[in-house]
């Protein structure tokens, strides 16, 4: 009798993070604020590419009882943030100058996040395989989450979309509901820009259940912090 790959299982590529090294730009305080956060079971959410913070802050200010560690890559996009959620003094916010690839496979425990947001990210028209359903990073990702945690998804671009709905379907088979965006929602800059464009913005809410599997579920992070 043949078994059935899990669903995670049928994407053809492994993720390999035996090189990707620890971020240097990471702070003690950083981590020391996630780990007091889980000592509390302070529900865990995560937000990758958070630009110029503005949905992180929201969120923040909205869910004094949640706890939300926001990465970005770029540094003047990061320096902008900082400043900000320095002025809000939020202590239930955690603002990482980093790859967020590098990040979570080194800080990121599996089973440990409540949620996972990803608002409108680089749509790679060159290289779709740097999108981030088709890249092995995915199932790495989901390991981190929680049986019931959600990820969500937004864009401007239907066919990015179109194809992230393919993908979940056939290759990661998670059960999710696609809608548009109303027109007054302001959760990003991009967000902001583009409803005032007129333009069509929807959002993917994928949610991992109970059974679900990955090739890493018993992968620590690397640090063994969180």
């Amino acid at each position: 009798m043949t078994h059935q790959p899990m669903p995670s299982h049928r994407f053809d590529r492994l993720f390999d993070a035996k090189f990707l090294y620890a971020p240097k730009t990471v702070q003690n305080q950083d981590i020391q604020s996630i780990s007091q956060a889980l000592d509390s079971k302070t529900p865990l959410f995560l937000e990758i590419g958070a630009g110029k913070g503005k949905h992180a802050i929201q969120f923040a200010s909205s869910n004094t009882d949640k706890h939300l560690i926001a990465i970005e890559r770029t540094r003047e996009k990061f320096n902008a943030f900082q400043k900000q959620a320095d002025l809000g003094e939020f202590k239930n916010l955690t603002v990482i100058h980093a790859d967020a690839i590098a990040f979570c496979v080194h800080f990121i425990a599996p089973n440990s996040l409540d949620g996972v947001f990803i608002l409108y990210p680089n749509p790679e028209p060159h290289n779709k395989n740097q999108r981030w359903l088709n890249m092995p990073f995915f199932e790495f990702l989901l390991s981190r989450l929680k049986a019931g945690g959600f990820v969500i998804i937004a864009s401007n671009i239907e066919s990015y979309m179109d194809e992230a709905c393919q993908l979940l379907d056939e290759v990661w088979q998670l059960p999710y509901t696609k809608r548009a965006i109303d027109s007054t929602s302001a959760r990003t800059h991009f967000e902001i820009k583009y409803l005032a464009r007129g333009e069509l913005c929807q959002e993917i809410i994928l949610t991992k259940p109970a059974c679900y599997q990955t090739r890493f579920d018993d992968t620590l992070a690397k640090e063994q912090v969180i």
